[in-house]
């Protein structure tokens, strides 16, 4: 069986919690070095997961393992540059969610891949969800009718990260939208199948990120609160679809967590977490409910599914230019909310 030679550049949370530990049960993968501008960082985790090499420097590691793929696990602001080196090298990459900071760089991103006919993806796990899945199944066959609106939503009451750069709006791009939201904009935009975007228009906040408070997530410092709190947004399609996204890291809800998809369409609609489909039949309005639906690890099946179509085995789900939509719908709702304005897409 060939085996993925895979790189992992970042020693942070996401590649010590997730991606490691996931490459480590497959068969078809092996990790054979991995990265950090923290040399101290890299090393406890190539120990921790028995890596043979470690590195403080990504272009040096790319040049003397030559991996077939690498997986990105740094703030946003290196992203573009990481992926763009990896790809030059004729690695493979799955790069962490944004893709970028902006759209530009998402091009450059996905155009790169493409001449040079390599794999790009982004790490959209919530794509990969039972309920994405079984509604996109639903979608395809028709049985929405027409989707007129979505709603996409994901807030915390007060979750704003008391760790890594959450709040450095340099090296992030923003706040929860590019962050949190993200997630959820990215599944309702697959579901809604990435409709030609007219209209875009957003206000944001940053009342309680910049006063400080309770936290449930770690305590941050008010006094270094660079990014929006919350950022709620409008857009309208050229088929006449309209989507609402609303996320934030610290609302005043009920709810510690709260997030969301909803689907409205002529015939159907439903709400994806928890999973419910609302219609009629026989005469009777009907409510369905998935109790028994089985529930797996995400994350697993996204690491899984970058490796097999990496190794020409799977279709990839996510892709370079789905992952750029997302970035332009990202860009303009923040364009919007810190002009004041709408944004006309052309």
């Amino acid at each position: 069986m060939k085996r993925l030679r895979m790189a992992v550049i970042g020693a942070g949370q996401i590649a010590k919690v997730t991606h490691l530990p996931n490459f480590r049960e497959m068969d078809q993968a092996e990790v054979v070095g991995i990265c950090d501008v923290n040399l101290d960082a890299a090393k406890a985790l190539a120990e921790q997961f028995g890596i043979q090499n470690f590195y403080q420097d990504h272009k040096k590691m790319l040049s003397e393992l030559k991996p077939d793929a690498v997986t990105i696990c740094v703030p946003n602001k290196f992203h573009c540059r990481m992926t763009l080196d990896a790809l030059e090298c004729g690695c493979h990459v799955l790069c962490e969610k944004p893709p970028a900071i902006t759209v530009r760089e998402a091009w450059q991103m996905e155009e790169e891949a493409r001449k040079r006919n390599l794999v790009l993806s982004y790490g959209f796990h919530f794509r990969h969800s039972e309920h994405v899945a079984l509604m996109k199944e639903k979608v395809r066959n028709g049985e929405f009718g027409t989707i007129y609106h979505a709603k996409a939503q994901w807030h915390r009451r007060r979750g704003i990260p008391g760790w890594g750069n959450f709040t450095n709006k340099e090296m992030q791009g923003g706040g929860p939208l590019i962050d949190i939201g993200a997630h959820m904009l990215d599944a309702a935009l697959y579901l809604l199948e990435y409709p030609e975007i007219t209209y875009v228009c957003a206000t944001s906040s940053d009342r309680i990120g910049k006063r400080g408070g309770c936290s449930l997530m770690g305590s941050w410092n008010p006094d270094c609160f660079q990014v929006e709190d919350g950022v709620f947004g409008f857009l309208r399609f050229e088929n006449g679809t309209s989507l609402l996204i609303e996320t934030s890291f610290a609302i005043n809800q009920k709810e510690k967590d709260l997030r969301n998809i909803t689907l409205y369409g002529e015939k159907l609609g439903a709400s994806l977490f928890p999973l419910e489909v609302y219609g009629e039949k026989d005469g009777q309005l009907t409510d369905s409910t998935y109790p028994f639906m089985e529930m797996r690890d995400w994350h697993m099946d996204s690491d899984k599914n970058f490796v097999n179509a990496c190794l020409g085995q799977e279709e990839l789900l996510v892709t370079a230019a789905q992952g750029t939509y997302v970035q332009k719908v990202i860009e303009a709702l923040y364009k919007s909310a810190d002009s004041g304005r709408p944004v006309i897409m052309e």
